[in-house]
């Protein structure tokens, strides 16, 4: 069977590794021409309550990758946090690969704290990476979308931004994942709002979060010791499962990564695309908010 993303082009934000990375990887295993952009191709500095820590994952290692396994990728640079680079990054990818078929935001900031002892620096860069920055990509993909008469636009979101789980867990008492959260359910609902903006357009958008949640370098300081995480591997899919079919088909999901495949009995296969995963069913311990469909 061919690759069911062969000729198209895809940009996946926060893509020098994690969630960002798989992604790229799955997509670029099925055919797309895919640009990989973070704040710079070496090792990134993530900052947070104003301290930085190198953490491992470069936009060269995601190209090489992809390049390893035969795919194509470009790595374009680019601080979404600076407000010419994250407004240009849509036009530099359209003029490197020719086109923009698929918008995955992913990438992302979190700084857990209680909403009474959070900065308000830390707010702000919060609300930017999760709505900002998707609502200006978006802008700026949907001409290129409109004009070549189809495209797909992938939110990441997340279980967080679900109502919590009552009666309430120590988790929602301590984490400090509210603002963080209350960002993601701004992501689902303008995933929502701008599937129905654009269905006519045969522009399909929908959401993808982690079920539980994915032991990424960024993500590890932020997971409780012994909480169960999930291979990176089924979000992935879910993700390409929101590439593929045209928006009147499929648009306005909120899809997560363990129960989508579960519900469609949808084959999760590895980043390269070669090998099926055995099917995982959602624990019982997930968020009862969650619709098996995304719907």
């Amino acid at each position: 069977m061919a690759p069911s993303l062969t000729g198209r082009t895809a940009l996946v934000t926060g893509s020098s590794r994690g969630i960002g990375r798989a992604v790229a990887q799955r997509l670029a295993a099925e055919g797309a021409t895919v640009v990989v952009t973070a704040r710079s191709r070496g090792v990134s500095e993530s900052v947070r309550s104003g301290r930085k820590a190198a953490v491992p994952g470069s936009l060269d290692e995601t190209v090489s990758l992809i390049e390893e396994a035969g795919g194509r990728a470009v790595a374009i640079p680019a601080d979404l946090e600076d407000e010419q680079a994250r407004d240009q990054l849509v036009d530099r990818a359209v003029d490197s690969v020719g086109g923009i078929d698929i918008l995955v935001n992913n990438a992302g900031f979190a700084d857990y704290s209680l909403v009474e002892e959070m900065e308000t620096a830390t707010f702000d860069r919060t609300v930017d990476h999760y709505l900002r920055v998707p609502f200006a990509l978006s802008r700026a993909a949907i001409p290129h979308m409109r004009k070549q008469g189809a495209g797909w636009i992938v939110n990441i979101g997340s279980v967080t931004g679900l109502a919590p789980i009552r009666p309430f867990r120590e988790y929602n008492k301590v984490s400090g994942d509210v603002i963080y959260g209350s960002m993601k359910a701004a992501v689902h609902r303008f995933t929502q709002g701008l599937a129905a903006e654009v269905v006519d357009a045969n522009i399909a958008v929908n959401a993808v979060g982690p079920s539980t949640a994915i032991m990424t370098p960024g993500a590890a300081s932020l997971i409780p010791d012994g909480y169960e995480t999930e291979p990176v591997e089924y979000l992935a899919e879910t993700v390409l499962a929101m590439c593929t079919l045209p928006a009147a088909e499929r648009t306005g999901h909120v899809a997560f990564s363990l129960h989508y495949p579960w519900s469609q009995n949808l084959p999760v296969m590895t980043l390269d695309g070669r090998t099926e995963l055995p099917r995982r069913e959602p624990p019982s311990w997930a968020n009862p908010n969650v619709l098996p469909a995304g719907l």
